[in-house]
């Protein structure tokens, strides 16, 4: 009760009415791989130029197939991914030391753990900023810091790229990235300090202290290591703080899809591989907030088999892989279909909501037409006889239907489920949603009194968010009292468990299922034949 210790009108409010719940996102990804540069910490990505821009252009595929992943997820509609760059064992950032006068220098070191020796060069030049005592001369106390990459190392020596004069060099080469940071202070003080500016840097870090650096030409960094031959799953795995690998994709809680193309690379170890993959359904299960989208391993032409790599109803897999264009080689290449998958689940997710099932959609960002040397744009064409042995396996496939002028299409909705109730994508992935959202609009219920009135605002508050889901057309029935239940009484919690602060509620939901078979059925009319 409020204390009132001087007379006057006193105005309370009182929160009496439900609690409003609103529906989780379920259209943003989480991907784990090696990559050419970048964080090594997990970073929020929101389209595939600013992928590019801090983890680089794409790599071999024998070194990872994620930038190929990342591009056909924002290819077909994803809008949020959450990427987790991994190293190999005992990699080390390159680095370089700019000198400076007496205590002066800066010490730079490159973005992420990775040899980038001989194409991470860095100068210090004037700065714009004029000297305010002698306005014909730069700001001697200030300094512009230049940096540039590229992805294949320049001859040597570098010729500079910002040079007129060198436009006509036969040895210059356009960077592949390039930051310019101008009017830099080494006045930790000063909105323009040196190491503030570079937290927001693609490229570089500056390490304490910073001294005031004296002007040099293009200095390479140095030191860098790609670590051990072989990746370890540990090194994949990653850890929770600061969140890196696979592991802290676990710690971001927006994360509801979860894909890591190499769990298919066989430039890794099977033991790694087979790794990721138990990993990615573990977390699933572990977490109840997400979905991991599979694939078969590359190569497999007998369609009869192959059989699901595991049983859970928190993940989906597809085959065959898909042709896209290298932009390495201007060739194409062959990549697991995860990444486009993903990209469609979250594109159909914001179109029309996580009880549509993600299939029979376009697959967007992939060859479209037949190649010389039988390189067609499905790594196998899959026929119906063969999607009869695949699909009661869980096995989800890409059909091509150009045929058919319907283009080549996710022609699968299954989950790795055994049980017939978890059978289809968008019936366990309604429920994961529906149990996240309510989940996060009760959390006010915690500490308040176990009674009636608590109960009746919890029942009120669930019912209101469930008949919103019914009426998208998410759960069957004509009325919400045939799509749903939401029981909170005294019939739900006995009395022990009232008196050890437990409050039971039970929801049901109708959730709606794909017409994953649909039969026409046909019959000879004859004029007296009724109707």
């Amino acid at each position: 009760m409020p204390e009132y210790l001087a007379p006057g009108v006193y105005t309370e409010e009182i929160a009496t009415g439900p609690v409003p719940i609103e529906g989780v996102s379920t259209s943003t990804a989480g991907m784990a791989g090696m990559t050419e540069r970048g964080p090594a910490t997990v970073r929020l990505i929101t389209s595939a130029r600013e992928f590019e821009r801090w983890y680089g252009n794409p790599v071999d595929p024998r070194v990872s197939y994620l930038p190929y992943a990342v591009q056909g997820f924002f290819d077909n509609g994803g809008r949020r991914v959450f990427v987790a760059r991994v190293t190999r064992p005992n990699a080390a950032p390159s680095i370089v030391a700019l000198p400076g006068g007496a205590g002066g220098g800066l010490n730079l070191e490159a973005i992420g753990d990775g040899n980038l020796d001989g194409r991470l060069f860095a100068r210090v030049v004037e700065p714009s900023r004029r000297d305010p005592a002698q306005p014909s001369r730069p700001d001697p106390a200030r300094f512009r810091l230049q940096v540039i990459f590229y992805s294949e190392a320049p001859p040597a020596p570098l010729v500079d790229p910002f040079s007129r004069a060198q436009l006509r060099n036969p040895q210059r080469r356009e960077p592949d990235a390039v930051e310019d940071f101008d009017d830099l202070s080494t006045d930790p003080t000063s909105s323009s300090y040196v190491l503030t500016v570079l937290q927001n840097a693609h490229l570089v870090t500056a390490t304490a202290p910073a001294g005031q650096p004296n002007r040099v030409d293009w200095t390479a960094f140095a030191g860098g290591a790609d670590g051990d031959a072989v990746m370890t799953l540990d090194a994949f795995m990653g850890a929770e703080s600061p969140p890196r690998g696979v592991t802290g994709l676990a710690q971001i809680d927006e994360i509801s899809l979860l894909c890591v193309p190499d769990e298919v690379n066989e430039a890794l170890p099977q033991a790694v591989r087979d790794g990721i993959r138990t990993a990615l359904v573990v977390q699933c299960e572990d977490l109840r907030d997400r979905f991991a989208v599979l694939q078969v391993d590359g190569k497999q032409a007998d369609a009869g088999a192959i059989n699901p790599p595991l049983t859970t109803s928190y993940a989906a897999i597809y085959y065959p892989w898909l042709r896209v264009l290298n932009p390495r080689t201007s060739d194409t290449l062959l990549v697991p279909p995860g990444g486009h998958v993903t990209g469609i689940y979250a594109g159909t997710d914001i179109a029309r909501g996580v009880h549509k099932a993600p299939a029979n959609v376009d697959i967007r960002g992939i060859v479209l037409r037949d190649l010389p040397g039988d390189r067609k744009p499905l790594e196998f064409i899959v026929n119906r006889r063969q999607q009869d042995i695949l699909n009661p396996r869980g096995i989800n496939v890409c059909r091509d239907f150009r045929a058919d002028r319907r283009g080549i299409r996710v022609w699968g909705a299954r989950t790795l489920s055994a049980d017939a109730q978890w059978k289809y994508v968008n019936v366990r992935r309604l429920f994961i949603w529906a149990e996240e959202s309510i989940d996060e609009g009760l959390q006010w219920v915690v500490f308040e009194p176990n009674n009636e009135a608590t109960w009746d605002r919890v029942r009120r508050s669930i019912v209101n968010f469930l008949t919103s889901v019914w009426r998208s057309g998410a759960l069957l029935g004509t009325r919400p009292e045939e799509a749903f239940f939401v029981r909170c009484d005294r019939t739900t919690m006995s009395q022990q468990e009232i008196d050890t602060g437990q409050l039971v509620c039970y929801i049901g939901l109708a959730a709606v299922r794909p017409a994953e078979f649909v039969i026409l059925r046909y019959s000879h009319k004859t004029s007296d034949t009724v109707a």
